[in-house]
């Protein structure tokens, strides 16, 4: 039983660990074996091999590294409770000034790293096309196509070498990962600064290059990135050790402050403040409350704030090639305030299209993310070259593609030129002939925030042919499916967007003889049922994209739309962001229990006997089990003589034994100590290191004679654990663990005369794959 204890909790590595290694998956596999539940290996995450999902490994961006619980739980223990009974009314006003300095502070900062990065994409984009375009208009076609595939592989091997060799926890959109995050989970640089660095400079080039990847799933890991910086508490190291900042030191204010900055991130991307707070509220956070929606609220106002500021300097021309486009704001003006019968039935039927398009998106991207963890496998410079590869296919389908069809005549009456001399437009030159331009080319020689103003453009419904949009559709949804998952950071929300546009102004043209509804009223639709089909948001993403089109008229279509193509996905598959969090081996733990835990009660899946400590334990016991054991926590029990029988103390961590240890507070004799422990060490002595930089087992330096003395684990020991008795059903244990943000939950005895603990429920603990590996005969139910 001792092995099974220690297969439990070996997830939970040091919080103190520094630096970790890429691990090789072979290696891996040999250490953790083969799957008990051959029925899952379907649904076994990129790890193919290995124990369950639930093991200390996941996949964070594109390598595979070690991951751990986080503490959200007050450690209510005679150190803290000292501290806190010290505190004045000054020190809890700075605590509550500081918050909110460093809400702003994540606002500003994540809005001057939005602008920036807008900035340089526009300009790096932009002087790409412009050269494609004027060596077009001299009939240099071929030089044309290398100097615009050049300039694509040359940037795109830019953002593959950062993320494959200095950040590989960049890749991807990030989404998961901080999704995982705030659900509890750890793992190895996913909000380091190298990964910050890596997210923003892959992001431009990756854009930049032309692949079908949007920032805004980026920004969202940006924005949390730059809270996790300016919420680590200050550093020793580099004697950044302000008074103020050391309250800041645990993962409870970090998961406050890195709820803002995914916040932020959407407001900074879209230009949504109200749409940047309902996204963290409906799809990244796991634990909300009403202080931190103000806070949040406020983080992203300073967004819009910083935003608005900044483009209004730009519109003086004082930013190059970046003018009023690149931050998104798509500008819909439909006349049609009332909607028909066959407008809903239009809208309906965008909704059923929409939710079938977006589980097979899901399920796609599922399978080439499988396809690509095989390349990933060999190393940095295989995932190089598979970035050059798409870049080098995205090249040829934007300049090739747009040969294939024929050129369209100038509509007359315009205000702007056609055909468009320069970098933007709507009405791109191409191969074709004075006063023609070529609609596909239009869509595909444009960065994507303008391709996706074209679609939404409602100035002329036969602007774009039925071919055009079809052969666009089909690229883009193609594109985006092999692009997502390559070694550069790549967000999901701008190759839905166009795929959804496409596809919605191609059902706009086929039923206008039968709507009133715009053609670009439709591109919007289909763009919203896209959006719900592969992503499953609802309220965010309905603000989120009235705020993008300016157009409150739109909100009972767009609430319709999104509600029909989520009940339509939903009855396939789950939505994309969850399947990557299960593919990439994250234990997240969804909000609600599953059907067959409601059988099982807490008792069923715990294990033991644990490894106890007594209240005054041997340090050489304390140090053998640190060494043997990952465990984190350890129940620690008062015995005779210092009770009439054994009873449960608490709970130690794994971190704050180590402090103690170090502190080398012993005695000959087995005696109460913790006055002489609280005059020595203060409560910010064992708080949790930022970025996991923290004391390690090997920084102790124990003596023998000192292996046989005793110290008093009293004043370090968490008094009030969360417990539950054995008999409770594991649906509520589950429920309460998630909830409250729990690492280890304590199932104590229901009869007296047993020892007085259990066992301790961990988030391993309510894994599917675990609990069905310990009864195969149990089966999953679809949850209702």
């Amino acid at each position: 039983m001792e092995e099974r204890d220690s297969d439990q909790d070996n997830k939970h590595n040091d919080d103190d660990h520094d630096d970790y290694e890429a691990v090789d998956i072979e290696r891996l596999v040999r250490k953790e074996g083969r799957s008990n539940a051959s029925s899952f290996l379907e649904r076994e995450p990129l790890l193919r091999s290995r124990k369950n999902n639930t093991s200390q490994i996941a996949i964070v961006g594109a390598n595979v590294y070690p991951i751990e619980s986080l503490d959200y739980e007050i450690v209510e223990n005679d150190l803290f409770k000292q501290d806190w009974r010290s505190r004045k009314k000054i020190q809890i006003f700075q605590y509550v000034v500081l918050k909110w300095t460093l809400a702003c502070l994540i606002g500003l900062s994540t809005g001057l790293v939005a602008f920036f990065n807008n900035l340089a994409v526009e300009n790096i984009a932009g002087f790409k096309l412009l050269m494609t375009s004027n060596l077009m208009l001299e009939n240099r076609y071929i030089m044309a196509f290398v100097t615009f595939a050049g300039w694509n592989v040359a940037l795109a091997t830019c953002a593959a070498v950062l993320c494959a060799y200095i950040a590989p926890a960049a890749a991807g959109s990030g989404i998961p990962e901080v999704k995982a995050y705030l659900n509890g989970v750890d793992a190895h640089s996913i909000l380091a600064p190298s990964t910050l660095f890596v997210k923003i400079f892959g992001s431009i080039f990756g854009v930049a290059a032309g692949f079908v990847v949007g920032k805004e799933g980026p920004m969202v890991h940006t924005g949390a990135c730059i809270a996790n910086l300016l919420g680590q508490g200050g550093s020793r190291k580099y004697h950044l050790t302000w008074k103020w900042l050391r309250y800041f030191k645990n993962d409870r204010d970090r998961r406050d402050l890195i709820t803002c900055g995914a916040a932020a991130g959407v407001a900074a991307a879209f230009r949504a403040p109200v749409g940047g707070v309902l996204f963290a509220l409906e799809e990244a956070a796991s634990w909300w409350r009403s202080a931190l929606l103000w806070r949040t609220f406020f983080t992203t106002a300073v967004v819009a704030v910083v935003l608005r500021s900044l483009m209004v300097f730009c519109q003086s021309g004082k930013c190059g090639l970046f003018g009023q486009g690149g931050l998104i704001m798509f500008d819909i003006n439909s006349a049609v305030a009332s909607y028909t019968a066959p407008d809903l039935v239009a809208v309906i039927l965008l909704g059923i299209i929409g939710g079938i398009f977006g589980s097979l998106y899901n399920y796609l991207v599922d399978k080439v993310l499988r396809i690509y963890s095989i390349i990933n496998e060999r190393g940095p410079a295989y995932k190089v070259l598979l970035v050059i590869s798409i870049s080098l296919l995205t090249s040829c389908c934007a300049y090739g593609l747009p040969w294939f069809t024929g050129c369209v005549p100038c509509p007359a009456g315009l205000e702007e030129q056609c055909p468009t001399v320069g970098r933007s437009g709507n009405y791109k030159n191409f191969q074709c002939q004075p006063g023609h331009y070529n609609d596909l080319a239009s869509l595909f020689l444009n960065t994507n925030d303008d391709a996706i103003r074209n679609l939404f453009s409602s100035r002329d419904a036969h602007e774009f042919h039925l071919s055009s949009l079809s052969l666009f559709f089909g690229a883009m949804f193609c594109l985006g499916i092999i692009t997502y998952g390559i070694a550069i950071p790549s967000g999901l929300f701008i190759p839905v967007i166009l795929a959804g546009a496409s596809y919605g102004r191609v059902v706009g043209s086929i039923l206008g003889s039968i709507s009133d509804l715009d053609i670009g009223l439709f591109a919007l639709l289909g763009a919203a049922s896209f959006l719900g089909g592969t992503m499953r948001m609802t309220v965010s993403l309905c603000v989120i994209l009235l705020e993008l089109t300016n157009n409150l008229l739109m909100l009972p279509l767009v609430m319709l739309v999104l509600l029909i193509s989520k009940t339509v996905a939903d009855s396939f598959n789950k939505g994309v962001y969850d399947q990557i969090v299960k593919m990439k081996g994250l234990p997240y733990l969804e909000a609600h229990a599953e059907p067959y835990m409601r059988q099982l009660v807490a008792g069923d899946v715990v294990s033991g006997p644990l490894i106890t400590f007594s209240g005054v334990e041997k340090v050489g016991n304390i140090l053998h089990y640190l060494e043997t054991t990952g465990h984190h926590g350890f129940p620690v029990i008062d015995e005779p003589p210092f009770t009439a029988a054994p009873e449960l103390c608490g709970l130690v961590l794994r971190s704050h034994l180590l402090v103690l240890l170090k502190g080398k507070r012993f005695t000959k004799q087995k005696v109460l100590s913790g006055s002489d422990l609280l005059r020595r060490f203060h409560a910010y002595d064992f708080a949790k290191a930022g970025s996991g930089k923290g004391l390690k087992l090997e920084d102790l330096d124990i003596k023998q004679e000192e292996m046989d003395m005793y110290v008093d684990l009293h004043p370090i020991t968490n008094t009030s654990p969360y417990t539950v008795i054995e008999t409770m059903s594991l649906a509520k244990a589950a429920v309460l663990f998630r909830e409250v943000g729990l690492r280890h939950l304590c199932v104590v005895p229901k009869t007296p005369g047993r020892p007085p603990i259990v066992g301790i429920l961990t988030r391993h603990d309510f894994m599917a794959e675990h609990i069905l590996g310990l009864y195969p005969d149990m089966k999953p139910q679809k949850h209702v």
